[in-house]
């Protein structure tokens, strides 16, 4: 059980064994102090009492009352001197007022004089306390002596000496020796059964494993970049990583505290605070969008924490914002493009068959059309970035049988760059789900309204399509969720980019059905937007 090369035990039980025993010594050690302080104060309290009696019989002796009173102690010494002697006790004195010894039990103390020292007795008041009994430490009595006026004649002092430390100390003992042996027996059986306690609760890992672990656990803490929150089960913080620390700005000491007493945004205190299970969560905190994931730890089918980590992805969702809206106006340009194809087509079978005339109808009526889609347009944005995504839009909808149309009050004009590419990320994205949404169920038209007020950028995209339950409100922006076949580049990202970007700008975005109760509109709202510089 014990180490080889210390004294110090290996073993979590023999630890526990030294410490029990080093406990149970202090206590014998400080029970012995209180002990022997006890026994002196029993001494004192017992014994004061009697050697009071004692002086108070001898001061009230008639012989002494007589000596004294008369002046006649000296011719009464020989009579007095066995009177002193009669009393149990270490030291009997009789003493002038002042304290000088005329009579004393052992003739030692004559013509010395008696320690009065906080004593009250020369104001004719009897008196017990610890005195010098010339040399010795001891209790006394000291009674006044006192003529008929009243007045101090003499005082009379029975004296005890306390007993030695070793007489004090064989009287305590036994009843030492016996608590020690019960104590030493109960610290054994204590010490193993907690020893096999917490080698339980422990895995069977002793000390050194236990301390290789934590400090295993402060490096990987210290050194991985995602965020790591571990909750218990009853609200409590119990891991906290430093990139966690950074990413929802804790300071202080986090560790032990509730997440509810945290000062956390509520979206992140709700994320920490729920139980259920969370995979790629996208939540908006301040300038960084977080990607959140939660797993419970259950232990013998109990749920005893959860833990949560903290991805930072703005750069990225950032660059997926300007990617997305390149890549809408690119797939709208890919489609414009075969429509072109088509028309080049048809002009080049005209010219073959020799039919000016249907060439320059159907140039015109194309330039017609082109031009009436363009004023549509630009008419309610002045926007050259937005204005040409819808242009595109417009004309890949009229391919798929469906109208898009701008709201006759909307107005927007030039944005600053980067507002004009958060704004159409939003817009690209609504518009393809009210496309999408609108072929579904036969619809044939979706409908655009954008304005600015003051720095808000304000937009609503109604479409014709199914519309949407309202129990599904809370999932259509949750990442991952569609209604469509999934892809290859994957789906149920559009709604949730949207979310991400107008949050990521302080805004929002909602839905709700249309004004007959069919379809959706789907409107957002980006802050923070300046106003840009005609070219």
């Amino acid at each position: 059980m014990w180490s080889r090369s210390r004294w110090w035990p290996a073993t979590l039980a023999g630890q526990f064994l030294v410490l029990q025993l080093t406990v149970l010594l202090v206590v014998v050690a400080v029970a012995s102090v209180v002990s022997v302080q006890q026994s002196d104060a029993d001494f004192r309290d017992t014994r004061g009492a009697g050697l009071r009696a004692d002086a108070e019989t001898l001061a009230n002796t008639k012989i002494v009352r007589f000596s004294f009173r008369t002046d006649a102690v000296e011719a009464n010494r020989s009579a007095l001197t066995p009177l002193t002697q009669r009393f149990q006790a270490s030291g009997v004195y009789l003493t002038d007022p002042d304290g000088v010894v005329l009579v004393s039990s052992d003739f030692d103390g004559r013509d010395r004089r008696i320690d009065l020292s906080g004593s009250t007795v020369q104001q004719l008041r009897p008196w017990t306390g610890d005195v010098d009994d010339f040399g010795t430490p001891s209790i006394a009595a000291q009674v006044p002596i006192i003529n008929r006026k009243l007045e101090l004649v003499g005082i009379a002092m029975v004296a005890e000496e306390y007993p030695t430390w070793v007489e004090r100390a064989r009287s305590v003992l036994p009843d030492l020796l016996t608590f020690a042996g019960l104590g030493l027996a109960l610290g054994v059986a204590g010490s193993f059964l907690l020893s096999r306690l917490i080698r339980r609760r422990t895995r069977g890992l002793e000390p050194s494993a236990i301390a290789a672990l934590a400090d295993q656990r402060e490096a990987l803490l210290h050194s991985i970049r995602e965020g790591v929150v571990a909750v218990a089960d009853d609200g409590t913080v119990t891991v906290l990583s430093d990139s966690a620390r950074e990413l929802i700005g804790l300071e202080g000491e986090v560790e032990g505290r509730r997440v509810d007493d945290l000062d956390l945004e509520p979206a992140v205190r709700d994320l920490l605070a729920d139980d259920a299970e969370i995979r790629d969560h996208v939540v908006v905190l301040g300038e960084r969008v977080l990607v959140v994931n939660r797993n419970p730890v259950v232990e013998a089918g109990r749920r005893v924490a959860s833990v949560t980590t903290l991805r930072d992805r703005t750069e990225l969702l950032a660059l997926q914002s300007e990617l997305s809206a390149r890549e809408s106006i690119t797939n709208t340009l890919r489609a414009q493009t075969h429509e072109f194809h088509n028309q080049l087509h048809t002009i080049s079978g005209l010219v073959q068959l020799g039919e000016y005339d249907e060439v320059s109808r159907l140039v015109g009526t194309l330039s017609r059309r082109r031009r009436d889609i363009s004023d549509a347009v630009t008419a309610h944005v002045d926007d050259p970035a937005v204005a040409a995504l819808l242009i595109a839009k417009t004309s890949l909808a009229a391919e798929r049988g469906v109208d898009l149309v701008m709201a006759v009050d909307s107005d927007l004009p030039r944005l600053d760059p980067e507002a004009s590419t958060d704004v159409g990320t939003v817009l690209g994205n609504l518009v393809d789900n009210a496309v999408d949404a609108s072929v579904s169920v036969g619809g044939t038209s979706v409908e655009v309204d954008l304005r600015l007020d003051g720095d808000v950028v304000r937009l609503a995209v109604s479409d014709t399509g199914p519309g949407v339950r309202p129990e599904m409100v809370g999932e259509i922006f949750r990442r991952g969720w569609s209604t469509k076949a999934a892809t290859a580049e994957g789906r149920g990202v559009g709604l949730a980019l949207v979310q991400v970007v107008c949050e990521r700008r302080g805004g929002a975005v909602t839905v709700h059905p249309g004004r007959d109760g069919s379809g959706a509109v789907f409107e957002a709202q980006l802050p923070g937007v300046g106003v840009g510089v005609e070219a």
